[in-house]
């Protein structure tokens, strides 16, 4: 630290010792006073100006924003005790050592210094008053300085407990959570690629290699009917692959999502659903994209668990909004025992919280379970501009027509 910090350590060590004699006579009086109705306001206020000046005494003299203005008598009182208690301690260590430091400049500067015999286990040394002055001095005003800097850290500390994190407390927090949510991201994007390349693998280029031996046969046929019934056989997978095709890229986004909003997405994974999926829309228009994308992954993979996992037999998407906010939850009937720290899980969490929303799980064993997902609708560094294209109504029952029920697919959610 700085010499220049120091001493502006020191003085707000010092202020904050006047202060708290100035506090504590405010608390004997006021806390009295507002027994009497009419002498309540006066006595806030008192607490409000009282506030004002630890406020400007954090900030000018301990660089220390707070978030909050009211600290109430709890803080004054908390403060008063540590400002005069460690004030006094601080104060009594300087002195003492300012003291022992100028005798000991005097006894040398005059000669008056007296020899003082120390004795060690094996040693023996003969000093003198002065020296022995000025190295206890300088050792008691090093200590007083440490007492100064350990007060005001203290300070700063209890305002952050009564009043909130200062500026670059938060700050400090900002940059590691997009630290954290940065690397996330980047493990769910490894992860998603990792899906698709096993998607692919294990269906489309399957369907490939079943394709081509299809039409190598029908090649190489002498026979005329074998070669035709081979063809149709390479017709019939030819379609089968490009069914999974579209599959594989629906998974990944699907266009739906994009053209005609979350409400329609959310209903085509209703239809391709197993299980009955019902969702009631809340919405009064369509969120942002990245807010949108989000909350049609969270709602998508819920489900996909929910049937895969839980044997659900019902399942429950609701939308819903708020001033600032926009928020899915899905639950479902299903056996519970969600681990938030599995793959697909965790990988929804770091995509939420990359936007600045919270993530929820409640799956006790046994069920049922509910995740829940809270986005703000501008994200950061967003523009609170909705995308284009139509926009659900304000409430009710969605899916392709009002209730969503995904029974009637016979397809399940993949």
């Amino acid at each position: 630290m700085s010499g220049s910090r120091a001493a502006r350590v020191l003085a707000g060590v010092v202020l904050g010792t006047v202060l708290g004699l100035v506090e504590l006579v405010f608390l004997c009086v006021a806390w009295p006073a507002c027994l009497v109705p009419a002498a309540r306001p006066a006595a806030v206020r008192g607490l409000d100006r009282l506030m004002a000046l630890e406020r400007a005494r954090l900030s000018r003299w301990l660089g220390h924003e707070v978030a909050r203005r009211d600290g109430g008598y709890g803080f004054l009182a908390a403060r008063a005790a540590l400002g005069v208690l460690g004030g006094y301690l601080c104060a009594v260590v300087l002195f003492l050592g300012g003291l022992l430091l100028a005798g000991g400049l005097w006894d040398l500067t005059w000669g008056q210094a007296e020899p003082v015999p120390v004795n060690l286990p094996g040693v023996r040394i003969v000093t003198d008053s002065g020296m022995l002055g000025l190295t206890g001095g300088a050792v008691l005003l090093a200590l007083g300085a440490l007492m100064t800097l350990a007060v005001g850290s203290l300070e700063r500390r209890l305002a952050d407990h009564f009043l909130g994190p200062g500026s670059h407390e938060l700050m400090r927090r900002r940059i590691a959570e997009l630290t954290a949510t940065r690397s996330g991201i980047v493990r769910a994007v490894d992860d998603e690629r990792r899906r698709i390349e096993r998607d692919l693998h294990d269906g489309v280029q399957q369907r490939g290699v079943a394709l081509a031996m299809l039409l190598g046969r029908a090649r190489y046929s002498a026979d005329p009917g074998a070669t035709t019934e081979l063809v149709a056989q390479a017709y019939t997978e030819s379609r089968r692959l490009l069914d999974e095709l579209r599959s594989v890229a629906w998974r990944v986004y699907p266009t739906a999502l994009d053209e005609l909003g979350l409400r329609a997405a959310l209903a085509g994974v209703a239809e391709r659903s197993s299980v009955p999926v019902t969702v009631h829309d809340g919405l009064a228009g369509r969120p942002v994209s990245e807010v949108e994308t989000a909350l049609y992954f969270v709602a998508r993979e819920a489900i996909t668990n929910a049937i895969k996992h839980a044997g659900a037999r019902d399942i429950l998407v609701v939308l819903m909004e708020d001033e600032r906010a926009v928020s899915v939850v899905i639950s479902d009937d299903g056996t519970g025992g969600a681990d938030p720290t599995g793959g697909g899980l965790s990988g929804l969490a770091r995509r939420v919280l990359a936007l600045d929303g919270e993530f929820t799980v409640q799956s006790p064993p046994g069920g049922p379970t509910k995740i829940a997902a809270t986005l703000p609708k501008t994200p950061p560094g967003g523009s609170p501009d909705t995308p284009e294209g139509a926009s659900g109504p304000p409430g009710g029952t969605s899916g392709p027509s009002g209730g969503v029920s995904g029974a009637e697919a016979g397809s399940s959610c993949a």
